[in-house]
């Protein structure tokens, strides 16, 4: 049914993102999918933001959280399952969009944090952006799931 699968993952969520992937992780073991990890970075290269960082600040901090986003995929998807991890950098939802369309994904599988409703109106949930404007399926796996 499903061939790519798109897992966007938050390192900073311990404990949460694991429970996303353990879906993704079973679509892909039937479907015989490959999972595509993601991790987007605030835009960091932005002229306002980057001035306050060293030139090599970027670079460092997207070879740090590929590692551990390796990391997190060898500890969570099993061997015998294909995977490739993304880093990207901007908008949380639109880029999680983005890479959607550009790897040909059929299905994205993301955790949605647990919020208050002013939380929601105030600041919007990137799950909620994602799922409304997703030509394709996504699954929502909520904090108690």
């Amino acid at each position: 049914m499903y061939k790519q699968i798109l897992v966007p993952v938050d390192l900073n969520d311990n404990g949460f993102s694991d429970k996303a992937l353990v879906q993704a992780v079973w679509h892909a073991k039937h479907a015989n999918a490959q999972i595509h990890l993601l991790n987007v970075l605030p835009g960091i290269h932005m002229s306002m933001v980057a001035t306050y960082f060293p030139k090599d600040a970027a670079q460092k901090m997207r070879q740090d959280v590929e590692e551990q986003l390796k990391k997190f995929a060898a500890e969570h998807i099993p061997e015998e399952l294909v995977y490739k991890v993304h880093v990207a950098e901007g908008k949380a939802y639109s880029t999680i969009l983005d890479y959607a369309e550009k790897l040909g994904t059929d299905l994205i599988v993301m955790p949605s944090h647990k919020r208050s409703k002013i939380d929601k109106v105030v600041l919007g949930s990137v799950a909620s952006k994602v799922v409304q404007n997703s030509p394709i399926n996504v699954l929502v796996v909520k904090p108690q799931g």
